[in-house]
């Protein structure tokens, strides 16, 4: 179980239910945060609470990205070598989804960010491929992470550090 906090403008376009107080995450993650980009086609950009991990992945259908995002997670999290244990239990974990609107100011900013920066790095990759972008993103120093990049972070999670 876990809770994808939306922007309105995505919870426009996902039409379920939001719930008041989310529940507790049983994911090792946590949380995400997510924010509809109106680029041609329609791209969602989620970023994990704990880690500031970017992930970006098509919008439409809006109303499944709760269920198809997992399985984008976890190809972002093999293609940065996390071992495949961790990834299969994250997954799982993350088999149902409950929506909330935002509630994190610093996940806000660092998400604001990162949708400026992947504009950019589209223009300048001239690259559609969404999963080069997230992983070009999850290597930038943040601010809130004490200049350490979500990457790094992440993996200090999976090592079992604290984040």
């Amino acid at each position: 179980m876990y809770t994808l906090h939306c922007t309105q403008k995505l919870l426009d376009r996902i039409k379920q239910p939001v719930v008041d107080v989310p529940p507790a995450p049983t994911t090792s993650l946590g949380n995400w945060y997510a924010h509809a980009m109106f680029w041609t086609p329609q791209v969602a950009l989620l970023v994990n609470e704990r880690t500031l991990l970017p992930v970006l992945m098509p919008l439409a259908p809006a109303a499944t990205l709760p269920m198809r995002f997992p399985t984008h997670l976890a190809i972002a999290l093999r293609e940065l070598g996390i071992n495949a244990e961790f990834v299969a239990s994250e997954i799982e974990a993350m088999s149902e989804a409950a929506i909330a609107k935002t509630a994190n100011r610093r996940v806000l900013g660092t998400m604001n960010e990162f949708a400026f920066l992947a504009d950019g790095y589209r223009q300048y990759l001239e690259s559609p491929d969404l999963l080069l972008l997230s992983l070009k993103l999850s290597d930038t120093p943040c601010g809130p992470l004490k200049g350490n990049s979500p990457a790094r972070v992440l993996r200090e999670v999976v090592a079992g550090g604290r984040a």
